[in-house]
Parts: C-alpha cells; structure tokens; sequence
C-alpha cells in the first residue's frame, strides 16, 4: 500500500514542461545504477524529454513526496517514438499502429517497495488503452552475468515485471548508444523487449 505522503500525478504533453527539469535530474541519478550505468547530461535529458512534450500520445506518471519529485514513468505510443525502438517491433511483423511503449520508470531507492512502481504500469497501461492499442511493451538492457560494475546483492527486476504480466521477447532486441560511467566513450548497448497484451 502506498503510504498517504506519496502520491502519483499523470501529466500529458505540455503539462510536462514545468517538471523537465526534475525528472530530467531524477533520470540522470536513477539510471546511473546498475544495470544502465548511463552517464547522463542534463541538456541531453531535457531534449530527450521534449518528445514527450511534444507528443498528443505521450503520458508522465509522476511520483511525488509533497510536491518533490521522486519517481517518474514515461510512455507514448510507437508510432512516435524513434526509429531504434520501432524497426525491431517492424521487423518481427507486428503491427505497430496497435502497439504502446512503456519507455522507462525511474524511482529513488528509498521510496521502492511502496506500489509506486505498480502504479507507473497501471497508468500507463489504461493511458494506452484509452489510444485503443492493444499490446504494451517496453525494454531493458541486457548485461552479462560477469559484468565488473554489477553489485552482489543486485536482484532482476524480471519477476516483478512477469507478476505485472509482462513477458520476456529474447528474439526481439532493440540496440541504443549512451556512455557508461566507466568508459571513455559511448558504445552500443542491447535492450531486449517485454510484452503484455492489453484487455479492452
């Protein structure tokens, strides 16, 4: 049960604008983690949010304790993301016109545990459902088991995502660059997709 000082706000398009800021620092400090490692900049993150500015499918689930944001979802339909994340889809013959992607969820540590993470697909998935798309997907990194970053007590969040309905795709891999922490440059990271289809 999520405790009465949390509380989630769903924001759409241009509503988003006043919270870029926030969750463009929450996503930096989040993903910086194992398994993303990502070595975000700030000006990057606010350009990549603007997609969802700018987009009438788009949808932000905010988490907020008070009015401090501390968890954020994001997702849009496919058809408006970009060519990295759609082709895949395409090339496994899919029809994307039915598809919602679940872009990414991003929660501090201490506020885990509590529903929110819960809620991110909740509301993601009946945003999708009121475009008419059928099958919800997103994707994840995918890092060998004998990767030198990764913590001893790190657990997969893959039985959290099956006990929401979601479903692993290992033929269907997206591929997206970013700079790990701990390298001198960007490289090209595999992202394998997860899938629920979606009751009307």
């Amino acid at each position: 049960m999520t405790p009465n000082y949390l509380r989630t706000q769903v924001v759409t398009g241009s509503e988003l604008d006043p919270w870029l800021q926030a969750v463009a620092e929450l996503r930096i400090r989040v993903f910086r983690d194992f398994p993303y490692l990502y070595d975000g900049s700030l000006q990057y993150e606010r350009d990549y949010l603007k997609t969802y500015v700018e987009s009438d499918t788009a949808i932000c689930v905010l988490a907020l304790d008070g009015d401090r944001v501390i968890g954020a979802s994001t997702g849009l339909a496919m058809t408006d993301e970009t060519e990295e994340f759609r082709q895949p889809l395409v090339e496994a013959g899919l029809d994307i016109d039915s598809v919602f992607y679940c872009a990414e969820s991003v929660l501090l540590p201490d506020y885990r545990g509590h529903g929110l993470y819960r809620a991110f697909f909740e509301e993601r998935e009946a945003h999708a459902r009121q475009l008419g798309k059928t099958l919800s997907v997103f994707c994840a990194v995918q890092r060998p088991e004998n990767h030198p970053l990764k913590p001893t007590d790190y657990q997969p969040l893959d039985p959290v995502w099956k006990r929401f309905g979601y479903q692993p795709m290992p033929e269907i891999q997206a591929t997206f660059p970013w700079k790990d922490i701990d390298q001198p440059v960007e490289t090209d990271k595999p992202l394998m997709f997860y899938r629920k289809y979606l009751d009307r």
